[in-house]
């Protein structure tokens, strides 16, 4: 019989790690991503601008945090690559060390290449935000220039609608919050 090696955050951080990789513990299994794509950096940063813009029209409501770490158990925790998190949340979910042990309202991931690591996005991480109470989760393909948005319907994530081309990005939790997805994804050569 197999029995398959069950991760915690404990034993995480007692592993000698590379500050070049990215650690993350999903239901208690490890998994390890090397640096992206310099397109998933830039479409990454270029969502971050993109609400920091808005957030710098408003009263202090939250803020945006690329590559947090997010520790929800001891089986789960993520650094998703970028995240919104309102004020309330963030004063009543953040541990000693600086980590949100909440579920934010908004989380966004960019796709890497590779069926595994977007079957990842699209499923493992999708789940896990659902049961953590995340409101929204956009997942970027910066190959296919598109932006999925998922929007809470009880007590899961469900596709909301899917963007492309000269769609408009605007958000219900970010109120007068809008981009053209054309300058989230980075162009084509």
């Amino acid at each position: 019989m197999s029995v398959s090696h069950r991760w915690t955050v404990t034993a995480l951080k007692a592993m000698e790690t590379d500050d070049w990789y990215r650690y993350e513990i999903i239901d208690g299994q490890l998994i390890i991503s090397e640096p992206q794509h310099w397109c998933h950096q830039l479409a990454m940063s270029r969502i971050c601008y993109a609400i920091n813009g808005w957030i710098d029209h408003q009263s202090w409501r939250g803020l945006t945090v690329h590559m947090p770490g997010v520790i929800f158990d001891e089986e789960n925790c993520v650094v998703p690559d970028a995240i919104w998190i309102s004020s309330n949340r963030m004063r009543h979910g953040t541990d000693e060390d600086g980590h949100f042990t909440r579920g934010p309202e908004l989380v966004v991931e960019v796709l890497s290449p590779g069926s595994d690591k977007v079957r990842r996005d699209r499923e493992t991480k999708l789940a896990l935000y659902s049961r953590e109470g995340v409101d929204e989760y956009w997942i970027v393909d910066w190959q296919q220039r598109t932006l999925e948005v998922y929007r809470r319907t009880g007590e899961v994530l469900a596709l909301a609608l899917t963007l492309g081309g000269h769609d408009l990005l605007e958000t219900p939790l970010l109120p007068g919050f809008s981009v053209p997805l054309m300058r989230i994804c980075p162009p084509a050569f």
